[in-house]
């Protein structure tokens, strides 16, 4: 049994199988833990936790899981708070008509407010499928989020969305300059960041060559040989502090670049099937990119449940090719390094990391 610091407030839960996914992998099968506040004092066999803890607490409260599965908190690495509202209201297009024709329109109109009432509603829903830390895609009003996750009690890496050109943007957002839109977030980092006793963290999240247009636009554009990945490493952009969202189109050379970089990728199965294709998470995986699931937003998906996530991430990667071959790289459980528990991107089970 394992112990830590010692207080007079107490709760016991005891009874429960305790997968602990600490370095030893330890599987506690009638297990029990001591709660201290909001800390973990103590894990063990309910047996000893109840004995040696059961009389030293003046206010004590002790609960039976009878035989209830007790994990660490999931990460969802990809989610738009801001469009829970919206659920619904994209079905059944292509991309590019989801966002000129409903989800950007949609998302410029909201405001403060409404994005504090969906991030609420979206934390609800994440929370009912063990989801503790998120990390946001983009919205317009991060104060608004970072309202509702302190509320909520969650932790969160939040991010606003910014675009500095492109053909479809809302009136609003076209008049936005590329300075306008650093600085922005210059100053939110300087508000939000470590804010929530610790909660609220800011970060890089960036949506990665989502559909094959894409790639053609930047080919043309940007005179590459290849596509987004490929431009990003042109330009020396490519960081392990960067979350690479989707990366659905990207050839042999560029899952090169995001693995010598560091960058983490987050798989969203629901959202891709509906607009984007398979991503290679095998080949990611192979090249040692760490690879995490998110659900996206509401209207991508129609369902936050990040259980469902790991479900699908099993099915459509071994559809894409031999089971067998895939063999137990899509393990959803066992297969990642335990880190502090602010390394985003690999903690908890819900990586899809191998050992």
């Amino acid at each position: 049994m394992e112990t830590k610091s010692s207080s007079n407030s107490v709760t016991i839960i005891h009874n429960a199988m305790i997968v602990t996914m600490d370095p030893e992998s330890r599987v506690f099968k009638n297990g029990g833990i001591v709660i201290e506040q909001d800390k973990i004092k103590a894990i063990g066999q309910s047996s000893d936790i109840l004995s040696q803890f059961s009389s030293l607490a003046h206010n004590l409260q002790i609960i039976d899981l009878h035989g209830h599965i007790l994990l660490p908190g999931f990460i969802n690495t990809h989610v738009h708070t801001s469009q829970q509202l919206g659920r619904g209201i994209a079905d059944d297009v292509d991309l590019m008509t989801w966002l000129h024709h409903r989800i950007w329109p949609y998302e410029s109109n909201m405001t403060e407010d409404d994005s504090y009432l969906s991030t609420l509603l979206c934390g609800i829903e994440l929370i009912h499928s063990g989801v503790t830390c998120f990390a946001e895609a983009g919205g317009q009003y991060v104060s608004g989020m970072a309202r509702a996750v302190e509320k909520l009690g969650l932790r969160a890496c939040l991010t606003e969305s910014i675009m500095d050109t492109g053909e479809g943007l809302p009136t609003s957002w076209a008049t936005r300059t590329t300075d306008d839109c650093i600085q922005s977030q210059m100053e939110l980092y300087e508000k939000h960041n470590n804010t929530a006793d610790g909660r609220i963290r800011t970060g890089i999240h960036m949506h990665i060559a989502e559909i094959p247009y894409e790639n053609q636009f930047v080919k043309g554009n940007r005179k590459v040989e290849h596509g987004t990945v490929t431009h990003l490493e042109k330009i020396d952009f490519l960081q392990n502090n960067l979350l690479s969202a989707h990366t659905v189109w990207v050839d042999d050379t560029e899952i090169g670049f995001l693995s010598r970089a560091g960058v983490k990728v987050s798989h969203c199965p629901a959202s891709a099937m509906r607009m984007l294709g398979f991503a290679p998470i095998r080949e990611m995986l192979e090249s040692g990119i760490c690879v995490s699931l998110g659900t996206d937003g509401a209207p991508s998906n129609n369902r936050m449940s990040i259980v469902d996530e790991m479900y699908l991430a099993s099915l459509i990667n071994k559809g894409r090719e031999d089971p067998l071959k895939l063999g137990k790289r899509l393990t959803s459980l066992w297969s990642i390094p335990t880190h502090g528990p602010w390394f985003l991107f690999m903690t908890a089970f819900q990586a899809l990391c191998t050992v």
